[in-house]
């Protein structure tokens, strides 16, 4: 209400300021306005009896002026009120795809439309109409202009058009109310061989929108333009001002993460507005041979309600999510670089309280604050990470193929550590022996942060899970996370504290605590494997293999930092310092952890392929299209290796994407009795082994084993 108000407000002191002596004009509504010229025209130049026609009202706007569309987040819609003949009816305004309105600093302020705009309407003449006669349409168009300010206007238009018998002719007027109508937004029932499945799902003030994309025709990549989509919802429930996060979560599926309205409606139970894309025709939506360049596509779709958190906890839901937590806590105070000093800081803080129980426990108290808020600064500072990631596009967090990959590779640094490839914190550790020296509640509290510290290189098994929980749970949640982790590690030395005579009945350290440190590392293996498995889901074959290559790398990088860092490379006979060995092994470590992120990181691919088979063959040289079939195997190192030179070259991706190659994949991995048999027709009996089809040509080109860039665009180029 406020809101519409302060659009509302201005437009009113506006009409004031006009009606005053020295106002431009007698009169506040001018037909001629200079700002925004409005007029009727049709598409047909002749009205038949009883066939329905289209009409437009034309809005040219001045350079930086603008209207609004039918929910214009601020300002207010165009409004056509028709002056009919009797007998006469016409249908609501069909809104083309509307705009982002920026302001000056580019934040946005509605939604509209600029340049020239038709805002189109289906009339309906009387079946008796009299042929020869000569008819007049009427309108009162209304509507809100701004620029630097807004100003209200409207003018009355008309159309005169002929009564004839005979087919309509269009005329030049016509041809641009057509082109305008075939660029209306358009649902996926109007285009047959594309399949769609739209789902909208609510979280509190999230609505996630996810289209699925099939064509059965075509397959091309997908090309957005210069900028993302964009979804305009038609009521206020979707906020326009708010950013909206785009991305692909895997090839032919896209995510929508849209912010709901202050003046959200919750009884809402359907989705419904436009998803613009300023891509071109052979984009996402539309067959690159239909000759219409629609930039929206109609939404539709339920509202899926949900309460809980948009990424899957483990099982028992949250309390297992913070028992696990707390055992991990626990379980950290058994870690090599933690137990040993246990029982001499709790003797610590019976000395410094004199063998007071009271002033005893109070210390115990002040170390349980420091590790709590220590983790609680660690919880603040990936809470802040993941409010960045959210702007780089993170939402559905374990949706995300990006996310997934980072998650497999903490995971298996994690693993690693634990197995005693390479250490962190050793220095950390050293400080740990001189906590007890400290004096006063103060002491203990920091004792208590410096003790985080020195867990923090041991605590793999748990803290890495509570890092992903940041990371993919809610704030309040993945606070409530890292305050169990806080209260299991300190849990120990508050309850000695209270009960000191406890120390004597604790284990002696031994070499078991190294055993259970590298056993704990299995559990992190496991997860990384299962998060690749999730990977796999997500993205093409070829980003697999770049994924498991990429953790390879950060695998190989941790192990070169332990290997130059480790005292056994000193007792070895090593001729180079400590320090040199040191730099030498965060350099390399740090170069090849580098390296497998690059590699690894998941992107989606430029190119989509599709299953081969005779059949598809068959059809797509009979639409004449050039078609390139790859017919390969996951274990063959040669296919890989052509793919990876091949289709990675940016002038063979703008050859299939100018072309509109149809990219045929025979994947040959596990036995297919239909591949077999197409090889032996060509005499062949392994892979790799590619034809390229070509328009026009009885037989197909047979391409070497090895392929170049060059070999592939002769090819295609002939």
């Amino acid at each position: 209400m406020f809101r519409r108000l302060a659009v509302l407000l201005p437009a009113l002191f506006a009409v004031l300021a006009l009606a005053a002596p020295g106002a431009r004009g007698a009169s506040f509504f001018r037909d001629d306005d200079e700002h925004v010229k409005a007029s009727l025209v049709a598409a047909e130049a002749s009205v038949q009896p009883g066939r329905v026609f289209t009409v437009a009202l034309k809005l040219e706007h001045q350079p930086g002026w603008h209207t609004y569309w039918i929910n214009a987040g601020t300002g207010y819609p165009t409004k056509l009120t028709w002056d009919l003949p009797p007998g006469w009816t016409a249908g609501p305004i069909q809104w083309p795809t509307p705009e982002k309105i920026l302001d000056r600093t580019g934040a946005i302020t509605g939604n509209g439309y600029t340049g020239t705009t038709y805002l189109l309407v289906t009339v309906t003449p009387p079946a008796d109409l009299k042929v020869g006669e000569n008819v007049t349409l009427k309108a009162k168009a209304e509507w809100l202009m701004c620029e630097k300010e807004c100003i209200p206007g409207e003018a009355n238009v008309s159309l005169a058009l002929p009564v004839r018998a005979e087919e309509p002719i269009y005329d030049e007027k016509g041809q641009e109310v057509l082109t305008e109508r075939n660029q209306l937004p358009i649902s996926g029932n109007d285009l047959p061989d594309f399949g769609w499945e739209m789902q909208a799902t609510q979280n509190g003030n999230t609505v996630w929108l996810q289209i699925s994309y099939r064509s059965n025709s075509y397959r091309g990549p997908f090309d957005f333009g210069s900028s993302p989509p964009w979804f305009f919802g038609d009521k206020d429930f979707i906020a326009y001002d708010k950013p909206q996060i785009f991305r692909s979560t895997k090839p032919n599926v896209f995510v929508f993460e849209l912010q709901l309205s202050p003046l959200a409606d919750s009884s809402i139970k359907r989705l419904t507005g436009v998803l613009r894309t300023e891509g071109r025709a052979e984009g996402v939506w539309f067959q690159p041979w239909v000759a219409r360049t629609q930039k929206g596509l109609i939404v539709d779709v339920p509202i899926t309600r949900i309460s809980v958190p948009a990424t899957p906890l483990p099982a028992g839901g949250m309390a297992g999510t913070l028992l696990f937590a707390l055992l991990g806590g626990l379980i950290l105070n058994l870690m090599p670089c933690v137990f040993p000093v246990l029982g001499i800081k709790i003797l610590g803080f019976t000395r410094q309280a004199g063998e007071d129980r009271g002033k005893v426990a109070r210390h115990g108290l002040a170390f349980t604050g420091g590790v709590l808020v220590s983790f609680w600064a660690l919880a603040g500072a990936l809470a802040a990470l993941r409010a960045g990631g959210e702007q780089l596009g993170w939402g559905f967090q374990l949706q995300s193929p990006g996310f997934v990959f980072a998650l497999a590779a903490v995971m298996l640094v994690f693993a690693l550590n634990l197995s005693g490839v390479f250490e962190f914190g050793l220095g950390a550790t050293a400080a740990g022996g001189s906590l007890q020296t400290k004096q006063g509640y103060a002491g203990s509290f920091f004792s208590g942060v410096l003790a985080t510290v020195v867990a923090t290189p041991c605590s793999a098994p748990f803290l890495a899970p509570a890092l992903g929980a940041a990371l993919a749970l809610p704030a309040a949640e993945s606070f409530a996370v890292f305050t169990a982790v806080g209260v299991g590690l300190s849990a120990p030395y508050l309850l000695l504290s209270v009960f000191p005579g406890a120390v004597k009945k604790l284990p002696r350290p031994g070499a078991w605590m190294e055993t259970l440190k590298q056993f704990l590392a299995f559990p992190l293996y496991a997860t990384a494997g299962v998060l690749l498995w999730v990977l796999a889901g997500q993205v093409d074959q070829d980003a697999q293999l770049n994924a498991i290559l990429g953790l390879t790398l950060a695998a190989l990088g941790v192990w070169a930092y332990g290997r130059f860092t480790s005292p056994s490379t000193a007792a070895a006979g090593a001729t180079s310092s400590p320090q040199a060995r040191a730099r030498l092994g965060l350099a390399t470590g740090a170069a090849l952890l580098a390296a497998g992120g690059w590699l690894g990181w998941p992107v989606q691919a430029e190119i989509q392929w599709e299953p081969w088979s005779a059949e598809r063959v068959a059809a797509l040289r009979a639409e004449g299209r050039t078609i390139y079939v790859d017919f390969t195997a996951r274990w063959c190192a040669t296919c890989q290796a052509n793919k990876k030179i091949v289709f990675h070259d940016a002038d063979v991706l703008r050859a299939v994407r100018e072309k509109k190659v149809a990219l045929l994949r025979a994947d040959w991995t596990n036995r297919d009795a239909a591949i077999t048999a197409e090889l032996a027709k060509w005499g062949r009996a392994a892979v790799p082994f590619n034809l390229v089809y070509r328009p026009g040509a009885a037989e197909p080109q047979v391409l070497p084993e090895v392929l170049t860039p060059g070999v592939v665009l002769e090819a295609l180029g002939k």
